[in-house]
């Protein structure tokens, strides 16, 4: 046993072995072998290289370059992984041959952990939607019809989901202002942030089938951050009659590290009451746990804090939309994402996006590198999370990060 020990973390450390989420790396003496990783404090263990090490029957689900393998092996098998990798992260006499297979996590590169089969972005923020409504329907209703009803979404573009810390492409496209007689084409002038936490699926279901709300964890593996880079110029032109197309589909943003549904029981939390009966597929009054999450999110442009959205406001759960996902017959497949739509909360700092924030540019925000409306090249967006833990821990959450470049 070492006398400095990785495994000896600092109480506290959101990062312990309450937490280990799962990511893929890879090393510097070794640049094209990815291999599928568990975080534990400032390292990475190689969760292949250890079931190898301690003869783990689970090895072929962990020496693989990506995550999907695990993903599709069911519930039974993320839960006997997950205490495989809690004993031999904690059990002093696994220490000899688990210490020599962690990687400080400076000197790795994290990859997209995962294959992603479908990608979908949903709206179920009530304050967000509500303050949209507002800004674009300053004379009419807030809220659409439906808002209440069903969960929105759209289908985007699983090609361009991203890991942290891949630059951003400022987009091009058409836009039109209202006073404009015709569309002008060039790089996006309102690129704009949505912080989200995305549900990563691992059973896959039945075409024709539907998935019922109390089924939730038996298809979706975890969550991570997500930023839904949008680009409201080119949005605002292009998605009426139909959804949201090139002003989101140029680039979405995902954490490295995929937490477990697992680490996040304490975090279960009751969303908020609704006041629209719901329809029986998406009726979650019954069910056994609560359906939100207590994540709370804090929001940086540039190393400055600009907001902190809360997770628990979302009035739509992630088994409601997986439920309405499916509700029609789709099926599922393993590596499928879909995002929770804009995280916001009822006060200012609590809106999770930079068309709320600034009020479509009316309100520039203060920075100390120059005030901004939307953000401009060279700007660095940084999202953070944490969750409660048990014993009163924190679970942290896979940083995204990313920076804008100009326009190709």
């Amino acid at each position: 046993m070492s006398e400095h020990s990785p495994l000896d973390l600092a109480e506290g450390d959101p990062f312990g072995p309450h937490n280990l989420p799962y990511g893929v790396f890879s090393t510097a003496d070794e640049p094209d072998r990815r291999r599928l990783g568990v975080r534990i404090g400032g390292h990475v263990l190689d969760a292949g290289a250890a079931a190898h090490a301690l003869g783990s029957p689970y090895a072929a689900l962990l020496d693989r370059p990506s995550l999907n393998p695990l993903l599709a092996a069911g519930r039974t098998a993320w839960r006997d992984v997950r205490r495989a990798l809690t004993a031999w992260l904690t059990v002093p006499g696994h220490r000899a041959d688990i210490e020599p297979l962690l990687h400080p996590l400076g000197e790795v590169t994290l990859h997209l952990p995962y294959e992603v089969a479908d990608y979908v972005d949903f709206y179920a923020s009530e304050h967000h939607a509500t303050n949209v409504g507002r800004i674009f329907r300053p004379d009419g209703d807030a809220l659409t019809p439906n808002w209440k009803h069903l969960p929105i979404g759209y289908h985007g573009r699983a090609g361009t989901v991203v890991v942290s810390g891949t630059d951003v492409v400022r987009p091009s496209g058409q836009r039109k202002a209202p006073t404009d007689p015709a569309p002008v084409f060039g790089p996006s002038v309102k690129l704009d942030i949505e912080a989200e936490v995305g549900f990563l699926v691992g059973t896959p279901s039945e075409l024709g089938t539907p998935v019922a709300l109390a089924d939730f964890r038996e298809h979706v593996f975890g969550l991570t951050l997500l930023n839904d880079w949008s680009a409201r110029d080119v949005q605002a032109w292009e998605y009426v009659p139909l959804g949201p197309f090139l002003g989101k589909s140029f680039q979405t943003s995902v954490a490295a590290w995929v937490t477990p549904l697992e680490a996040l029981d304490a975090a279960r939390t009751a969303p908020p009451a609704r006041d629209f009966p719901l329809l029986p597929y998406l009726d979650d009054a019954g069910e056994e746990e609560p359906g939100g999450f207590d994540v709370r999110i804090t929001v940086e442009i540039n190393g400055e804090a600009v907001a902190e959205p809360p997770f628990s406001t979302m009035y739509w759960t992630a088994a409601q939309q997986l439920a309405h996902m499916t509700v029609n017959g789709a099926s599922l497949r393993t590596g499928d994402l879909y995002g929770s739509g804009t995280v916001s909360g009822p006060e200012v700092n609590q809106r999770g996006s930079l068309l709320e924030l600034t009020w479509n540019g009316r309100d520039a925000i203060e920075l100390a590198g120059g005030k901004r409306t939307f953000l401009e090249d060279g700007d660095e967006v940084v999202m953070t999370a944490w969750a409660p833990g048990p014993d009163g821990t924190r679970v942290g959450l896979g940083e995204v990060r990313g920076r804008i470049v100009p326009s190709a």
